[in-house]
């Protein structure tokens, strides 16, 4: 039976919670947990609640996918606000105010604590017996779980409140004791080290279920983390926003990541398939992929969790609660968005580029209130069309639907192991032929021309910091929403510099259309390896044509992806990467219908820049009202100046999130915030 049609029989059967002054938890089940505990039927069914406590909005369901997802060169939300807020986590400015901070906080520690208690039983059951396949591979998911969320807990927070003891055996009032990142990790690696090996292999469960290759995986994942940079208080100085460092012993992390992604590469049964977009039109049709790219997805229950495919793909509008004409598919918010600048960071020929960056949405356009149409997407972003629910097959949904789709989000894939992988040789060899195979592995999947893809990682392999730099952009390329630029720049102390090129882009590209500079538009062009914020298009021009309509033009020349979904409308657009001419053809007609034109880029008003170009990186770097670039240091406004400082020159910046005020309160002071957050 798959996970998604049991989990909720797992919430009803056992709530493992407790109550203290930490955690705010529900009541405890009328089952004791002694009964629980010692029938194998009700422990899956507790186990399921554990799964069940992940699920949620404040966690996986939505924050991961949406809130949390820090602006970068790939992932973007635009802010048009001149002033410092509460809760604008992706422009990395926040305070402990935040309402989603809390949510998330103690989504987290609800999901941690129940699988604590779910553990505590385990170990404690009359059952427990370590040659019981089945009653170690339900320890080994609970504890994969538990690992996740602290994971995820540690590269937001930093150094975090820290136990595997449920709330019960600490005794009333105890307050879980802050405990520095590297012990965490370090426990974390250990602790699924010993369970990893008692596991089932996914060839023997799906990939809604934590196994053996997850938890390898993960352990990989944690120690790449704590083998890089990350931010750190100053020790004496409460105002400053940190310092970037890694361990002194760094490397023996590498060594741990590259032995457990090998253990996944070479003694697993997962390969990555031939077509990436495959992989994400499946899982928005419910479909379970064995063994292919997906380790590990988030097993969302339909119509009752998860946003996956309303926060991704093109908006659909609705009205009156429900979408018109060919869209029966229902709303999505569409808000998941990528950098409009993404789509000219990839090769013309890389299959992702088109399937991923979406320029057009569904909506009622005017004085047409009868149907959908299908509209231009001319904004600061476009949509990150990976997942769809328009994506899925008729019938899935209905006109009323919106959030709560059901369809997983893969948490861990090959693509990341075999990349992880080849990071971690590199650093530690040099880019070997081991480290390069890994990296052509996931870069042939997304070229025709297997030739060039062995001539670029040749190239890449000229030296050990070019191909770091081809492994992180390959990392850009293929894991677009799914929480992993801004980390990866973290992980690699490269975050301020791409953070001050993506906000140089929106200005640049506002200034240039009223004949203004920056003053670093070549440094742009040298650091993009391309001069396109020249040619970038002032119009664009597009059809709205069925899907299966015949084009009239040449295919190189028109933007458009023919997606599984024949029912509705697509706009195929002329030349958008290249020319900013009137195509030759504009005056003929397609289907009886000439070409409509739309204004790109147009980000001014009256020679100044639009506040979304000034302020969407706030945080770190704005454009203040003098005119003047400057970047944020420990809170103050430093001008740029007329150079780009080195990375090692530029401030920190303050992606770490501070801890909720409420947590702050329960624990009678034995919780600070750090990193100049008052």
């Amino acid at each position: 039976m798959k996970l998604r049609n049991i989990l909720l029989t797992g919430l009803a059967a056992i709530t493992l919670a407790s109550c203290n002054d930490f955690l705010d938890v529900e009541a405890p089940s009328s089952y004791s947990e002694d009964f629980v505990f010692s029938q194998k039927t009700e422990i899956n069914r507790a186990l399921n609640g554990v799964y069940a406590s992940i699920l949620v909005g404040d966690l996986y369901g939505n924050a991961y996918q949406r809130t949390f997802i820090l602006n970068s060169d790939v992932d973007m939300q635009v802010n048009s606000s001149n002033t410092a807020s509460h809760n604008s986590y992706a422009r990395f400015d926040c305070d402990d105010q935040g309402g989603e901070i809390d949510k998330f906080w103690k989504a987290a520690y609800k999901a941690i604590e129940d699988a604590n208690r779910f553990l505590y039983g385990m170990e404690t059951s009359p059952l427990y017996d370590e040659d019981d396949a089945e009653f170690m591979q339900m320890i080994g998911e609970a504890k994969c779980l538990r690992a996740m969320v602290y994971h995820d807990l540690v590269v937001m927070f930093g150094d975090i409140p820290f136990t595997f003891t449920a709330a019960a055996q600490l005794g009333d009032g105890y307050v879980i004791p802050v405990v520095k990142r590297e012990e965490i990790q370090n426990q974390l690696i250990e602790d699924l080290k010993a369970i990893a090996p008692m596991m089932s292999s996914s060839s023997n469960t799906t990939v809604e279920r934590a196994s053996k290759e997850f938890a390898w995986a993960l352990i990989a994942r944690i120690a790449l983390t704590a083998g890089g940079y990350s931010l750190h208080p100053e020790e004496g100085n409460g105002a400053s926003y940190g310092v970037m460092k890694r361990p002194q012993d760094y490397q023996k992390y590498y060594r741990i990541t590259k032995t457990y992604a090998d253990s996944v590469i070479s003694h697993s049964s997962h390969v990555l398939g031939n077509s990436y977009q495959d992989v994400f039109i499946k899982e928005s049709n419910f479909e379970l992929i064995a063994n292919g790219d997906p380790i590990f997805e988030i097993p969302f229950a339909k119509e009752s969790t998860g946003n996956t495919g309303y926060i991704q793909g093109p908006t659909s509008t609705a009205n009156e609660g429900l979408t018109l004409g060919k869209n029966v598919w229902g709303a999505s918010s569409g808000n998941g968005r990528l950098s409009a600048f993404y789509r000219y960071s990839f090769d013309e020929n890389d299959k992702r580029r088109d399937f991923i960056n979406g320029l057009w949405y569904y909506g009622n356009s005017s004085g047409n209130a009868t149907q959908d149409s299908c509209l231009i997407r001319a904004d600061y972003t476009v949509h990150n069309n990976k997942w769809s629910k328009l994506w899925s097959n008729a019938g899935q949904f209905t006109n009323l639907s919106s959030g709560s789709t059901g369809i997983n989000y893969p948490y861990m894939r090959l693509a990341d192991v075999l990349l992880m992988h080849a990071e971690a040789v590199n650093e530690l060899e040099g880019p070997t032929s081991e480290a390069q195979e890994s990296l052509r592995k996931v870069r042939v999947r997304a070229f025709d021309n297997q030739g060039a893809v062995d001539t670029y990682i040749a190239n890449a392999a000229s030296s050990k910091d070019a191909f770091l730099k081809a492994v992180l952009d390959e990392r850009k390329w293929e894991f677009a929403g799914e929480n992993m630029r801004w980390r990866d720049l973290v992980r690699n102390n490269l975050y301020g510099r791409e953070v001050l090129y993506s906000f140089l882009r929106y200005l640049a590209t506002a200034l240039g259309n009223a004949g203004l500079s920056t003053g670093f538009e070549d440094d742009i062009a040298a650091h993009d390896g391309s001069d396109y914020l020249d040619n970038l298009p002032e119009e664009m021009y597009y059809h709205v044509l069925p899907q299966n309509a015949e084009w009239k033009v040449e295919a190189e020349d028109v933007y458009g992806y023919p997606y599984p979904n024949k029912t509705l409308d697509m706009l195929y657009i002329y030349n958008p990467y290249e020319s900013k001419s009137k195509p030759a053809t504009a005056s003929a007609g397609i289907e009886g219908k000439t070409w409509e034109t739309a204004n790109f880029y147009q980000w001014q008003s009256d020679s100044e820049p639009t506040n979304q170009c000034k302020y969407s990186f706030f945080g770190y770097v704005r454009r203040n009202d003098s005119g003047v670039i400057v970047l944020v240091r420990n809170g103050a406004e430093v001008p740029l100046g007329e150079t780009i400082p080195e990375v090692s020159a530029l401030p920190v910046v303050r992606y770490i999130l501070p801890y909720p005020n409420s947590a702050i309160l329960r624990s009678a002071g034995a919780y600070k915030n750090y990193y100049g957050y008052k």
